[in-house]
């Protein structure tokens, strides 16, 4: 009998990404519990991982030790200790493809994700657009897997024994948010570029709109002084809708959203961080669209609310947001604040 597998899993970044890599990463050591992996991303993911039973984390440090390429092959050295046996590149960019072609000098299977650059390029092209949906990230990682010989189900049946339990909320937190006996809204309103952003005021409005349940208590998520001067003028003055930015750490931020009935995102890290929990999410999209395989995971499409793209014909016009075209500043004001909060309110 041949010994346990150890797959070495690359994604270093950004937030939403690494989230994406969650559930397929939990489906596969259910699936293969022999397995045992090591995953190499940022410090800050860490708490993303802690639930999934034979994952290992291993910390990059790309300001100093393994910073340039002198770092990377310290990396390798590094990582080498650990007895890798295959090796899953979910990044795929130059730092990555480094170490993986490392290890593939050293004789060990490799594999990395195709990320379909050239599908999407179609799908925000300006002219002669092909407007149809690309393969999604998450299944992307799956065909990665397959290459190493892992086949790995992400089918409704087997999804729901695929998101861990609530989390146990502690009196710190709950000297913030209180004892769950409403329904627990969570907002992210904010996102990287402004064109992936719901208009402030339109967003108060679904604030104002969801407050005045008072079976109802809203958390606002975000970041960074000026995004919590932003989020105290959402507040407005509602007691039933709280801040959370700022008062807790990362990982009490993650056990919060684990205990919310939805979350109300921008096509960011929040909505994949919820949905990776098994959280409800409803997400707007502005600049970008679902089509381009970031739908955040488990969702169905209709919670998906994207601007009109019978007024704003070329949308989508960018995968991540940076890129701006004139005219369509406004495009997510497309989207109602009264939708918004139908959609919430449905079951």
């Amino acid at each position: 009998m041949s010994k346990p597998k150890h797959i070495l899993v690359i994604r270093l970044s950004a937030m939403g990404d690494v989230a994406m890599t969650v559930p397929v990463l939990r489906a596969l050591v259910l699936q293969y519990p022999e397995v045992k992996i090591t995953v190499v991303s940022r410090p800050f993911f860490q708490p993303f991982f802690d639930s999934i039973p034979n994952v290992n984390f291993f910390g990059v440090d790309l300001k100093e030790r393994h910073k340039g390429f002198l770092g990377l092959l310290r990396l390798y050295s590094d990582l080498r200790k650990l007895n890798i046996d295959l090796v899953a590149d979910l990044h795929n960019v130059l730092r990555s493809k480094v170490v993986r072609t490392l290890f593939a000098l050293s004789g060990k299977k490799v594999a990395a994700t195709n990320k379909g650059r050239a599908e999407k390029k179609a799908l925000t092209s300006l002219t002669n657009k092909v407007f149809a949906p690309v393969k999604s990230m998450v299944d992307r990682h799956v065909d990665t897997f397959k290459q190493l010989g892992f086949s790995i189900d992400l089918s409704s049946r087997s999804v729901t024994t695929q998101f861990p339990e609530k989390a146990n909320l502690s009196e710190k937190i709950l000297s913030i948010t209180g004892t769950k006996n409403q329904n627990w809204i969570g907002i992210a309103p904010f996102a990287q570029y402004e064109s992936k952003v719901y208009p402030f005021d339109l967003m108060q409005e679904v604030i104002d709109g969801l407050a005045e349940n008072r079976d109802q208590k809203i958390f606002l998520f975000g970041g960074g002084e000026k995004e919590i001067q932003l989020l105290n003028q959402l507040q407005n003055q509602h007691d039933n809708v709280i801040v959370l930015a700022g008062k807790l750490k990362f990982k009490q931020e993650l056990e919060v959203i684990s205990n919310l009935d939805v979350m109300l995102s921008m096509d960011s890290g929040n909505a994949h961080i919820a949905a990776m929990l098994g959280v409800k999410v409803i997400t707007l999209w502005g600049a970008t669209h679902p089509f381009a395989g970031f739908k955040p995971f488990n969702q169905p499409d209709d919670f998906c609310l994207t601007s009109d793209r019978v007024q704003y014909p070329l949308l989508p016009t960018s995968i991540y947001g940076n890129k701006k075209v004139e005219g369509y500043e406004d495009v997510m004001r497309t989207i109602l604040p009264q939708t918004i909060i139908d959609k919430i309110k449905k079951p």
